[in-house]
């Protein structure tokens, strides 16, 4: 009955993610990231976040509540810094433009997937019942 297998498909979304690699939103997303890399500002703000988490991690170990909770603040307050830096906003940004087109194929996939499954077994797309379950119904008799 089946014309393609396992391989195949996955042949065809290698493809897919071929197409996806050359778009604008994944170039974008390139840039941004290399813009990112190359940022002094982010740079340092990123290495401070590293070390002040290597104290954390010591003040912890130590139970020393206090001093942690002093670092832990520090941490979020360069956090909030480096997500003000406009190019790491772009970043993001970049970010949810990637993820929402893989979102939209995978989604276009799986409702393309289901109606035809529904079509074929003479269901209900409207309803998203199959033929096989309309089937059943008539058999076992509705109340």
């Amino acid at each position: 009955m089946g014309k393609y297998t396992k391989d195949d498909i996955v042949q065809k979304a290698k493809e897919l993610a071929e197409m996806i690699a050359q778009t604008e939103e994944v170039d974008f997303f390139k840039r941004a990231e290399a813009k990112i890399h190359e940022n002094q500002k982010v740079r340092e703000k990123i290495a401070s976040i590293k070390s002040l988490q290597k104290q954390a991690v010591n003040f912890q170990h130590y139970g020393k509540t206090e001093a942690l909770k002093q670092v832990e603040a520090k941490i979020e307050a360069l956090e909030k810094e480096i997500d003000e830096i406009p190019i790491v906003q772009e970043f993001k940004e970049s970010q949810y433009e990637v993820n929402e087109l893989l979102q939209m194929v995978s989604t276009t996939i799986a409702n393309t997937v289901t109606d035809l499954i529904i079509e074929s077994t003479g269901g209900d797309k409207l309803q998203g019942k199959t033929g096989a379950h309309l089937k059943y119904e008539a058999k076992g008799g509705c109340h």
